[in-house]
């Protein structure tokens, strides 16, 4: 398990998001408010550029009244939650079960060769990065990925340079307009 560092970065914590954990926690009994803990932590990933700093663990920390290390437990054990900055496309592949047989890694090395990081890296552009996550349950449709609110299917080398030119272009959306 790797913790990062405090880095020092102005954590954006809004009179929002401040409203939204008081009506989170009022949904639980008195001492069980850290039952809200994985949605406060997607919606400050959500507000703080798509990723969780120690700073920002240790604010979820204070506001739960919990312990930081309470935190940082859920943070390292769940792919879903970033600990270090993220790209503005980042290509989550599903490397589990149905993933694997059908060529996800081969896939996932082809993407990270072609965009020239390792898995958990950001291209130096910042536009990519690339990790694998665990199960999407979308395995009817492997080898797949995630990215933003979007799942890509049966995706073949010829996929991904078609899903990585379109973002290089700003033509893919990655949030859903439900």
């Amino acid at each position: 398990m790797t913790l990062r560092v405090k880095t020092g970065n102005q954590l954006n914590v809004t009179e929002r998001f401040l409203a939204r954990v008081a009506e989170l926690k009022s949904r639980f009994p008195e001492g069980k408010q850290k039952s809200a803990l994985l949605t406060i932590l997607h919606e400050l990933q959500n507000d703080n550029n798509d990723w969780l700093s120690i700073e920002a663990m240790d604010k979820v920390a204070e506001l739960l009244n919990i312990k930081p290390i309470e935190v940082y437990e859920v943070v390292s054990f769940y792919t879903m939650y970033n600990q270090q900055p993220v790209a503005k496309y980042m290509f989550e592949f599903c490397h589990t079960g149905c993933c694997m047989t059908r060529g996800v890694e081969d896939l996932m090395d082809y993407t990270c060769q072609k965009l020239g990081v390792k898995p958990g890296e950001t291209t130096s552009d910042g536009l990519f990065s690339v990790k694998g996550v665990e199960c999407l349950g979308a395995c009817g449709y492997a080898p797949m990925l995630q990215l933003g609110d979007f799942y890509h299917e049966f995706l073949t080398p010829e996929k991904m340079d078609a899903l990585i030119e379109d973002c290089r272009a700003g033509k893919v959306e990655l949030i859903s307009q439900v």
